[in-house]
């Protein structure tokens, strides 16, 4: 069901189709270690040229690493630190072609790049973060954020 096969190489339309994906690879279940769980994984299936995908947690005023693929990552992020901290504090997306410009930025793998980084607000409210890093310059274009957005969208209906 979920075969890389599928996609076509037209960027939009397939993330369109993983963003059908997720709807179906959630429906009904309602756990949120389970769901974001099978999202980073369906992620990284579909995304080339990444070395880490997952989420992180807001709790007790900090993000807290939560469901991953990748190289094991830092734990705690505080409030406005890194590229995460400052999705959060900015509540929008932030799309980083060098990481190493970017003031304060967080390196848990010094082999990424680039990164993108989601924030999950619902009624107003942060409940995490998704990010994303490349081992690429410049990995992450307006195509993955509006896509990645729309993903993040979806999510946000099973949690």
């Amino acid at each position: 069901m979920f075969q890389t096969s599928l996609y076509s190489g037209d960027k939009a339309k397939d993330y369109e189709l993983v963003i059908k994906q997720l709807s179906a690879l959630l429906d009904g279940e309602s756990d949120t270690v389970a769901n974001l769980s099978n999202a980073s994984a369906l992620l990284n299936q579909f995304l080339d040229a990444i070395n880490w995908v997952g989420f992180y947690l807001w709790k007790d005023d900090q993000l807290v690493l939560g469901p991953f693929q990748g190289l094991p990552a830092c734990i705690r992020i505080p409030y406005g630190k890194g590229v995460c901290g400052t999705a959060v504090k900015e509540r929008k997306t932030q799309r980083i072609e060098d990481v190493d410009q970017f003031p304060g930025h967080i390196a848990c793998d010094s082999a990424s790049k680039s990164e993108i980084v989601v924030p999950l607000i619902r009624d107003g409210e942060i409940l995490g973060v998704l990010d994303i890093d490349s081992p690429v310059l410049n990995r992450f274009d307006e195509t993955d954020q509006i896509y990645l957005e729309k993903f993040v969208e979806e999510l946000l209906k099973h949690m």
